[in-house]
């Protein structure tokens, strides 16, 4: 199976994909099989369907806006490039010195564009900023019914509360970006068994 995704894919999309990404050689590969090993149907893309049957996603609170995340613009269908695209989200940043973007844009797995991407799974919808509904959506997934609606609701008042600086009562993505400035972005945010 691992001869039958190197052969499916081309050296000069691989070679695309790496520049696009900063992924290896190895790990493109790798990620290709894996990706063919997904798609069920067979025809080079992937539905959501496909990426509800990893268990690890599953079982996530957060699984199907995770999912959403590799479907942009309401798509239903997602070919390997874009599937990359997402993941290059999550490689660490420290690979950006090892693969250095040739085209001068900001690499895919940047501080920056981890937070949009974190960002966008609490942008409900889509209307770049959180209101507090979004907040309260998202904080149900992650915590189910272990915590009541009213700690939930003054959880979600408090945080934007301290987020929302312009007095909108949303946090838009600047202000997302405020309040992260401490957090480990790199930490919570990088898969590092791609290696």
């Amino acid at each position: 199976m691992g001869s039958r995704a190197s052969t499916l894919l081309r050296e000069e999309e691989i070679e695309e994909i790496k520049k696009e990404t900063g992924f290896s050689h190895s790990q493109i590969t790798r990620l290709y099989s894996r990706f063919t090993s997904l798609d069920k149907g067979e025809n080079g893309t992937l539905s959501r369907e496909d990426f509800q049957r990893i268990p690890e996603l599953a079982i996530n609170p957060l699984g199907d806006r995770i999912i959403n995340a590799f479907f942009p613009d309401g798509e239903d269908q997602v070919n390997f490039r874009g599937f990359m695209r997402t993941l290059a989200h999550f490689r660490p940043v420290e690979d950006n010195e090892k693969n250095k973007n040739l085209s001068n844009t900001e690499p895919l797995n940047s501080r920056t564009n981890k937070l949009h991407f974190a960002f966008q799974l609490y942008d409900l919808d889509r209307d770049d900023k959180i209101s507090r509904d979004e907040l309260l959506q998202v904080l149900r997934m992650m915590v189910g019914v272990n915590i009541s609606d009213e700690q939930l609701g003054s959880i979600a008042d408090r945080t934007i509360q301290e987020a929302d600086t312009n007095g909108d009562g949303c946090i838009s993505f600047t202000e997302f970006i405020k309040v992260l400035e401490k957090v480990d972005v790199e930490q919570k945010m990088s898969i590092r068994f791609l290696h």
